[in-house]
Order: C-alpha cells, then sequence, then structure tokens
C-alpha cells in the first residue's frame, strides 16, 4: 500500500510549525518497506549528479548528507542545510522511529538503520557524498560507506564513533538498567530532556529547545530514544557488536580521503578518547579541538561546523 504523502506532509508541518522559522523545509518521505522515512533534500538536484572533483578546477557540488544520533533528528541539521542550500544538494534524513519518520514497535538496530540508509543513497541517486555525521550517525553512516564506497568522497566526523569501544559513560550504563531505564527514558523523556541541559556549553535559545524535542511528545514517539540507548554494542554476544566490528574493521579501507574531525571537547559522552581514536585511524584527517563546545557541537560552534565541511568539500584526496 503506498504512502498517504498528504497525511505525511500535514503530520509533519504541523510537529514543525511553532518553530517554523528556523525548519522551514519542505517535509519528504521515503517508503522503506511500507514504512515512511522522512528527509530534508534541499539545493541544486543536478549537484547530485556532478561528476566529482577535479584537482585542477575544484570541487564539484556534489552531495552533503547529514546523518544524525540519538536523540536528535534532522532539526539539528538546519544551520548547515541553511548555509550550504544555494551551492550543493543537502540532505538531512529522520532514522526510522526518529523525528517525523514513522515509528516501528520494537525498535530498529544498527544494520536497519544502515539498510535504511543505503536506501536513501540509492533511490536519491547521490553521488560524490561528503558524509557528515553525529553520535552515532557515525557508525550508521560509515556502514552506508561502505557499502556504498564509490558514492563518497570526504567526511566530517563530529562527536560520533563508529568502532568498538568500551568507553560508555555511567549516565549511559544507567539508562539501559532494565525496567527503571526505560521507563525513565521512554515514560519521563528523561533522556531527550536531560540532553537539553547537559549537551552544549552554551545554553539552548528557547525555540531550539522546543525543536529538538518536537518529535517526542509521547511514550509511543519516544521508542526508538530507548532502543537506541539498549542497541549500544559494548562486548561480543550484543546483536549488533559483528556489525559494528565490520565498520571499525572497514574504516582502514577509507584512508586517504578527506577527512575533518570536529570535536566538542568538553563532550561527556563521546569524550575526547573517541576523538583519539579517529586520529588513530585517520592521521591524516584535519582536526579542530572546540574547547568551548559540548556534544552537541552544531548548537555551540555551528561557524566551525561549516568551515570543516568547506574545508574537506575543496580537499583532494591523498591517492590523487
Amino acid at each position: 500500500m503506498p504512502l498517504d504523502l498528504d497525511s505525511l506532509r500535514a503530520r509533519a508541518r504541523a510537529t514543525a510549525a511553532p518553530f517554523s522559522e528556523l525548519f522551514p523545509y519542505e517535509p519528504r518521505f521515503l517508503d522503506v518497506g511500507g514504512r515512511a522515512i522522512h528527509y530534508v533534500d534541499e539545493g541544486p538536484a543536478q549537484a547530485a549528479t556532478d561528476p566529482g572533483t577535479d584537482p585542477k578546477t575544484g570541487p564539484a557540488a556534489g552531495t552533503i548528507l547529514c546523518v544524525h544520533g540519538n536523540p536528535t533528528w534532522s532539526f539539528y541539521w538546519r544551520q548547515m542545510i541553511e548555509a550550504f542550500r544555494p551551492e550543493a544538494r543537502i540532505v538531512a534524513l529522520d532514522h526510522l522511529g526518529m523525528g517525523l519518520s514513522d515509528r516501528v514497535p520494537g525498535g530498529v538496530r544498527l544494520a536497519e538503520h544502515i539498510e535504511n540508509l543505503v536506501a536513501l543513497i540509492d533511490e536519491l541517486d547521490l553521488r560524490d557524498i561528503t558524509l557528515v555525521c553525529h553520535d552515532w550517525g557515525g557508525a550508521i553512516g560509515f556502514g552506508a560507506v561502505l557499502a556504498r564506497r564509490s558514492r563518497f568522497k570526504s567526511f566530517v566526523v563530529t562527536n560520533t564513533s563508529a568502532f568498538p569501544s568500551g568507553d560508555m559513560p555511567k549516565r549511559i550504563a544507567l539508562c539501559r538498567v532494565p525496567g527503571a531505564g526505560r521507563l525513565a527514558v521512554q515514560g519521563g523523556n528523561a533522556f531527550a530532556r536531560a540532553a537539553l541541559r547537559m549537551t552544549t556549553v552554551i545554553p539552548l535559545a528557547p525555540k531550539v529547545r522546543q525543536g529538538l524535542i518536537a518529535p517526542y511528545g509521547s511514550w509511543g514517539r519516544r521508542e526508538q530514544i530507548w532502543r537506541f540507548v539498549e542497541d549500544i554494542p559494548m562486548k561480543p554476544g550484543h546483536p549488533s557488536w559483528p556489525t559494528l566490528c565490520d565498520i571499525g574493521e572497514g574504516l582502514d579501507s577509507l584512508r586517504g580521503l578527506p577527512m575533518e574531525i570536529v570535536w566538542g571537547m568538553k563532550d561527556w559522552c563521546f569524550t575526547p578518547a573517541f576523538k583519539s581514536g579517529w586520529q588513530q585511524r585517520f592521521p591524516e584527517a584535519g582536526v579542530s579541538e572546540l574547547e568551548g563546545a559540548g556534544h552537541y557541537v552544531n548548537e555551540d560552534a555551528p561557524e566551525e561546523v561549516i568551515h570543516a565541511i568547506r574545508r574537506v568539500r575543496s580537499a583532494v584526496p591523498a591517492h590523487l
């Protein structure tokens, strides 16, 4: 049965209406197995089919693909969308269960999130992609990179991971406590509400706070926030452990492609130890250590992220 696009768009516009001046973009939807994935697609569509970067003439327009984590959604990328839509195609999706996308009872694991992102890339025929990722968008994004290697040309990683690590903060571990953790995260919306206070150095403006939390107004609308926490693979035996290990092992194949690492150094979740993990794997990457930024680096230092995207899009791969 085809998606009811009129109803989906009406619901999306109603959710975004209170902060529409910050997020005025046309809601679009992709049918993945009968479920609707919301995405923003702005800028010149022809940029997606540009043939690539010419070392003599400079960068192609290309595509910027923004992949969020937990508990954000495409709203988190609004300042990047506004900065680049005049010059390049910029796409930002909401993972199933998040933002303006359909909810999935029982949740969605890492491998399926990757499959959904690959489906979006294929359906929109995205090429010459600069991946920009945050939080668990790193694992999802790089999973898609390894599945569609020829479509990607550069990367910007911001307070994220795509490899196994034992550095889970105790505050995240508490959210996984059976019963009580789910009741707090999904029932009381504790995870998303705490994020409004604990992820930035600069306090969020009221409209931004409203926008970040708007899609998560009920128990059912918040289930994937809990499922994302539950799906963090910390050791062998976890269902998503093999997927994350495969992604981590595949990162070496991307050495030589341009990368910028932009890190909010006051992040208690994805601490600077994760930044060091990226630097060990990509020693030629540009690194911006932002002492005045926390986990939501897009909120504390959006211009730094925008500058990094511009730098990496104009870079030439090391093997050329």
